[in-house]
């Protein structure tokens, strides 16, 4: 892939408001998701596009450095020569002081090649030097996005759980409401109630039964007394006397 266009794509997603984008998405988990997805491949190809360009560059660094010391060379060689034939014509030997200037000509020649070469390439390092530049800040802050994606995610995720705790919660304990005369507690009270009400009503009438016992004791107690005054009556005694002169029941338990 071009590096034109991961510096591009590096640069669309640098400038993407991530809240934003969480805000109009239907399902922002999935949203983080492809955007992990999407940082995450882009910061592999521009790792890898970075260090492509960063592998030219030092190969034009390496070249233009080599032409830079080989013009220096050539330099050199054009001094040597042209001293030397300084020292020969200075001797009379005009022949062989020529030959060395030509030769310090030729060395002249080499040297102004290879500073333009080296001059020509200076350009093409600085723009390659500041697209590096770019790209590593870009990576940079790409990689300080995903974490942030991460941390969004996994803060997203967890209040997403929360809130499914919640609901379960306050679900389960709508559906044992104790105010709720149709739950199955209610019902089960109206039971009790019930059941209650039964077990007071048996004690009632219990009692009145027991109440009318008693009762029929008192009138069985009032007749044999009629009898004992009828027969008192009969025999000539007085009712009071024969009361008096009857003998006392023995006790009984």
């Amino acid at each position: 892939m071009a590096k034109q266009s991961i510096f591009g794509r590096i640069s669309t997603l640098m400038k993407a408001n991530i809240n934003a984008l969480l805000d109009s998405a239907e399902d922002p988990q999935k949203m983080l998701d492809q955007l992990v997805r999407d940082y995450t491949n882009s910061i592999a190809d521009a790792e890898a596009a970075i260090a492509e360009t960063i592998g030219n560059l030092r190969l034009l660094e390496r070249d233009h450095q080599e032409d830079v010391q080989a013009a220096a060379e050539w330099g050199n060689k054009a001094l040597a020569a042209s001293r030397k034939a300084d020292e020969l014509r200075g001797s009379g030997n005009t022949a062989d002081a020529d030959k060395f200037d030509n030769l310090a000509k030729i060395a002249l020649q080499r040297q102004i090649s290879e500073e333009n070469e080296a001059r020509a390439v200076e350009p093409t390092i600085a723009s390659q030097s500041e697209v590096v530049a770019k790209l590593k800040d870009g990576l940079n802050g790409m990689k300080q996005k995903l974490e942030q994606l991460r941390s969004k995610r996994s803060e997203l995720l967890a209040r997403a759980k929360t809130a499914e705790a919640q609901n379960k919660v306050h679900d389960a304990v709508k559906s044992i409401d104790v105010l709720d005369p149709t739950s199955e507690l209610g019902r089960f009270e109206d039971k009790v109630r019930r059941q209650e009400a039964l077990a007071a009503g048996k004690q009632e009438l219990a009692a009145s039964t027991l109440d009318a016992q008693f009762e029929s004791l008192e009138d069985v107690g009032e007749l044999t007394e009629v009898e004992a005054r009828l027969a008192a009556l009969k025999s000539g005694s007085t009712p009071a006397q024969a009361a008096i002169d009857a003998p006392s029941a023995p006790y009984t338990p």
